[in-house]
């Protein structure tokens, strides 16, 4: 599968924006964009269980190309989901579309002790697999991302068991069993930094860490357990490619989210780019962060929405992106519409040279995370 002649370099585009270097327009994707909004993937569904399709590298290859076909995204991320780790390092899980479920959820040290690191290349092979079917089907213009859950939102689920408001068993073992919950941590950071390096081994561009329950934990509870685990990730990890943190409701904790080491922060609607833009200029690039629900209305106010994530950037080191996942209700012309507003919005070299100027000449010369 190959883009139009005329179509700009994707992969390039997408590399530049991570490293808040200066673009022709900003990039788009959206978060959870192979999916139920879709009627093709809801026609694979009917004959495919969730992880069926999600282990099967075929079927997994085909609806993560779905939203290019159809929508021309500039970056395909693998079908897949964060529990898939999980199972790898010994919890059986059952998923499917109204959320994943712990058959056995871990509560006990010899539970915690049991879990391993695996050997992605045997276990969670079929995911290297559906990268490596993308990038032979996309060639070398369009990045092919990867992604996996960040230590504290795996550990939510591997104990509490589902998804639940707060996720008071896994506080509970932060707060009664804290070397217990650190070594927990540990062990999700080691496996999930190998099982990153082979999707990236497998042609992945960039990767994606999603903690998508960061904003459950207080400040403190962060520092003490989340950000430590996080960054022994990114230094297990050790990747030469971008990595994309992405964090929903953390206000409240984002100097820490900029010390991990991500070279993407990935942030939600409640979060103000232009005020993220002034007060962490160039160390960081920025991705989202137009509501999901915007997408529910009239395509006015989607292009307005894009058009003024862009804006408030300047088009420097940003990706759009939706605050979360696109919901299932959207209808696909909404969609398109978000990607096309966003494709077509004026990104002036004026405004990002003015912006780079206005920068203190320290953080114009220090490297990115």
């Amino acid at each position: 599968m190959t883009a139009p002649s005329d179509a700009p370099n994707r992969k390039a585009l997408f590399l530049r924006a991570c490293r808040s270097e200066p673009v022709e327009r900003v990039p788009v994707w959206m978060m959870r964009q192979a999916g139920r909004y879709l009627p093709e993937y809801r026609a694979i569904r009917e004959k495919h269980s969730f992880l069926e399709v999600a282990k099967t590298p075929e079927l997994a290859a085909e609806v993560s190309l779905q939203p290019y076909r159809r929508l021309g995204v500039d970056a395909v991320i693998v079908f897949s989901d964060i529990l898939i780790p999980a199972e790898a390092m010994g919890a059986p899980i059952q998923l499917g579309d109204t959320g994943p479920v712990i058959d056995s959820p871990i509560r006990t040290a010899a539970q915690v002790e049991a879990l391993s690191v695996f050997d992605p290349e045997r276990e969670t092979r079929f995911v290297g697999d559906a990268i490596r079917h993308l990038c032979r089907a996309l060639g070398a213009d369009v990045p092919v991302l990867g992604f996996a859950a960040a230590p504290w939102t795996l550990a939510c689920y591997l104990i509490q068991g589902h998804s639940r408001e707060g996720f008071p068993a896994a506080k509970t073992m932060m707060l009664s069993e804290p070397r217990l919950f650190r070594r927990l941590l540990e062990k999700i950071a080691r496996a999930t930094a190998v099982y990153l390096r082979a999707q990236i081994a497998a042609g992945a561009a960039a990767v994606q860490l999603f903690d998508t329950w960061a904003g459950e934990l207080d400040l403190a509870s962060y520092r003490d357990f989340e950000w430590p685990a996080t960054q022994l990730l990114l230094s297990e990890l050790a990747a030469d490619v971008p990595v994309i943190l992405f964090s929903k409701n953390s206000s409240h904790l984002l100097d820490l989210l900029l010390t991990t080491g991500a070279s993407v922060l990935s942030v939600d609607w409640r979060q103000d780019l232009a005020a993220l833009r002034e007060r962490f200029g160039r160390r960081v690039a920025l991705q989202g962060n137009v509501d999901p629900c915007v997408l529910l209305g009239p395509p006015e106010n989607i292009a307005r929405s894009a058009r003024e994530a862009i804006h408030q950037t300047r088009g420097v080191g940003h990706i759009l992106n939706l605050g979360h996942g696109i919901l299932p209700e959207t209808p696909v012309e909404s969609a398109l519409e978000f990607v096309r507003a966003g494709q077509s919005a004026p990104v002036a070299p004026s405004a990002q040279a003015q912006l780079l100027e206005e920068m203190p000449v320290a953080m114009r010369q220090s490297p990115l995370p």
